[in-house]
Formats: structure tokens, sequence, C-alpha cells
């Protein structure tokens, strides 16, 4: 998966939907509920007598309880009573989590995880969580592959599934149909799509055809830096290896990705505007761009900041190449009290019907392929985007994903790559061979500390 900087996981937690995010930070729930029937503080808020209360630490609003998923559980199973706590920021809320793992104490039944971090809970702390792929009703061939592969740990550290994927994000590309139309080029999603089908390559291109009619100050992406992400995400390795060694150095898929999206820059046809500030914010309402790489969840954060006057000027076609960009998983400690009935819950909140609810109510596309055929997500259309099909568009995007090797320092690699090398091409006008060594440098003094 692509990595993603804190402010940009931040944004895809609590700005995907244009709603309102829970907002209240939390330290994570100590150690599993208490025996109402013991415990002196026990009553009707503890669950009551007879009653199992689970906790569920998370991060940012996470969609699970904002979608009424906890009180369908509740209704179905009423011995059971869920309670739920969230730390605003991730890179607040993972390190506690890492700690609490190590202790063994402090920890909720169940527990989120960003996928940026997933790769170092499955490398390192799989042995404190519970094996989620033996759990009745779990069903391995549900799920997407790459994203299966992702929770489970290596081989050599006993290959148990100890995530359950909850969401994806597939990545198409949202354009401004009328900016498309003033410069010659096609508007229609299946005829924009066909303009850079299968090659990265023929994005910059179409890039190029665009300026050339636009004219120069008409920028045709946002960033070269989402270009860049976009690009590497699409890649089976990046920045390590099967064996787990760091080989984005070495990979020419890395540089190749790193090459091209300075392209956009050196030529003109970048914002050279940094995701998430208020410049590219403002740049979605004002026609800075013409296009961006876009997963699903970013649909809503578009519309929330292009406003009621981009309607219907927006549209969504399909990617050069599959990629994905965001995503959570779900884990439980073993450390917890109640942890046959965390995982009874954990796999009922990832199962396929659930993920599809979580979809239609707020936007986090299923990690479940089960999911796609369901009406909620294959019927579903985005009516600002011009009723564009977006679960055909990101279904078939989603199982495009290849199946991509994921370390435990890929999110300091790709800041790196971005806000240390792409940016300085992009804004500051350093060469792209400028930018790579920047970003090198930076990289191999994070990953020595």
């Amino acid at each position: 998966m692509r990595a993603q900087s804190p402010a940009r996981a931040r944004a895809r937690r609590t700005l995907v939907t244009a709603v309102a995010t829970m907002g209240a930070a939390a330290l994570l729930l100590g150690g599993c509920a208490q025996d109402p029937e013991t415990d002196p503080k026990a009553g009707p808020s503890a669950g009551g007598k007879g009653q199992t209360t689970l906790t569920v630490g998370v991060f940012g609003a996470f969609g699970l309880q904002e979608a009424g998923l906890y009180d369908e559980y509740m209704a179905q199973n009423p011995g059971i009573r869920i309670e739920q706590t969230s730390i605003e920021r991730n890179e607040n809320y993972y390190p506690q989590l890492l700690t609490h793992l190590g202790t063994g104490s402090g920890l909720a039944d169940i527990q989120a995880v960003e996928v940026n971090n997933i790769a170092e809970i499955t490398a390192t702390q799989a042995d404190k969580l519970v094996d989620l792929g033996k759990v009745s009703g779990v069903d391995k061939a549900a799920y997407l592959p790459w994203k299966w592969a992702q929770g489970t740990a290596p081989a050599a550290k006993g290959g148990a599934t100890v995530g359950l994927g909850t969401d994806i994000g597939p990545q198409g590309i949202c354009y401004r149909k009328d900016l498309f139309e003033a410069a010659g080029l096609p508007s229609d999603r299946e005829a924009v799509g066909a303009l850079w089908a299968g090659d990265w390559g023929k994005y910059l291109e179409t890039g190029k055809a665009y300026k050339a009619k636009a004219g120069d100050g008409k920028a045709f992406v946002d960033s070269a830096s989402g270009v860049m992400a976009a690009v590497t995400g699409s890649s089976a390795q990046r920045f390590y290896d099967e064996q787990g060694k760091v080989v984005y150095k070495t990979n020419p898929a890395v540089r190749g990705a790193f090459d091209l999206a300075a392209s956009f820059a050196t030529e003109g046809l970048s914002a050279k505007l940094q995701q998430f500030t208020p410049g590219w914010d403002q740049g979605f309402a004002n026609g800075a761009f013409a296009t961006v790489s876009c997963p699903a969840w970013m649909l809503g954060y578009i519309q929330d900041k292009a406003g009621p006057a981009g309607k219907d000027k927006w549209d969504v076609a399909q990617a050069p190449k599959p990629s994905n960009w965001g995503g959570s998983f779900l884990v439980v400690p073993k450390a917890g009290k109640n942890a046959e009935a965390a995982a009874k819950l954990a796999a009922w909140l990832t199962a396929p019907e659930q993920q599809a609810k979580l979809f239609e109510k707020r936007g986090s596309f299923p990690s479940a392929s089960a999911a796609y055929k369901l009406p909620a997500v294959s019927g579903a259309k985005h009516e600002y985007f011009g009723g564009a099909p977006i679960g055909e568009i990101f279904s078939k995007a989603a199982q495009g994903v290849p199946v991509t090797v994921v370390g435990p320092k890929d999110l300091v690699i790709a800041q790196n790559l971005a806000d240390i090398g792409m940016l300085q091409v992009d804004q500051k006008g350093r060469s792209p061979q400028e930018g790579w060594e920047a970003a090198v440098k930076a990289i191999d003094n994070a990953l020595d500390q």
C-alpha cells in the first residue's frame, strides 16, 4: 500500500465523507472488561449483571461506531456491550499501542492498526495477537489477496493472520470535465480513462497535450508528489524486498516513479501544491489543477473543498494502473480476558456485509472483495461526480492492486521521498537528481537512527 504522512492519515479518517469527527482524544482502554458482580463501580454503564463489555481502541473517526455497527451487534447479542475510545492522531495512538503490547497491559480488547504500521505489527508483535484467520466465520477467500497478505505474519514468525482488514483506498483519477473540454480533451470518463490506460507515461503525455491547448499556468496535476505516490503504489515491490531488505535505492520501480513524477514538475504540469495544506484545499475550489490521483475516500474530501460550485464539474476515471492509498486493520491482543469474544466481534465487524454498510454510510471502501457484489457497493454512484459508478470503478481498481511488499519503515521512506526529495523539485526548482540525492540522504539518516 501507498504510505502516507500523518497529516494524510488524519485527513483520510476525519474528512473522507465531509462529516463531523469524533474529536475526543483519549488513552487506550486499560485491560479488559470488569466483572459487574465484583467491580464496585459496575452498574448499567459497565454493562450490567451478566453482560460482557468489549473495548475497542481506534484513532480518529474510524467509522465503525459512526456507521451504527456497534449498536447493531449489541442488538443481536444482548450479552455484549461495546465501548470505544479514540485517540485523534495515529502518530500519538500507535506508540502507545506498541508500549501496551510490550507490557501486556493497558490494551483494549480490539485495537485498530493503520496500514503504515501493519508490517511492523506482523513482524514484531504477532505472537501477542490472536490468529484471526482461524476464527469461526472468517473466510480468507472473501478478502482481497493483497490485503489478507498484509495482515499475515511472515512464515518465520508463525504465519498467523493477526489483522483483519477494514477498508482500503483503491485509486482512480479525479478530473475537471470543464477544464478538459476547454483544452480540447474528451470529458467522458470512459474516454478519459482510455487516454492513459495501462501506462503512467501516457498520463504524462496527456498532461503535455493539456498544457499545449490550455496554455502556461494551467496545471494538469496538483503536485508531483501525488503522482509519485500513485505510480509507486502500483508496483508489487517498492521499498523492501521479500526478505525484508531495504531496496528503494536500487529498485528501478522507485527511481522510475520518482523521475516520471519529476517530469510533471519540470514540464510545468504541476500546480506545485503540497497535499492536505490550505493551498491544496483551495485548489479544488478555484480550478487550480485539472487532475488528482484520488482514492475512494477522497471523493468526500473533494466535494467538501470544491463545494456546491464544483458539482458536475468533477468526475472520476480509472487510473493508468491500479494502486492503493490507505486502509486499516483490527487486531485482538491475547492479553485480554475477553479475547475469544473480541475475536468474534472483530470477525463480524470486518465481514463483507458490514464492510458494505460502512462504505454506504461512511465512504470507506471494502477490503473484502465479496462485498463488491452487494447492492450497496455494486450499485453505488456519486451524484457530485456526475453520477459516476464509483462502486464499479473502485472495485475494478481494488482487484487489480498487486500484492505489495510492505516494510516496517515504508512511511519513513515514502514521506522523505515526497517531502524532502520531490517537494524540492516541484517547489524549489531543484533538478530531479538533486531531489533524489536529498531524499536518499534523509532516508538513510532516518533508517540509521
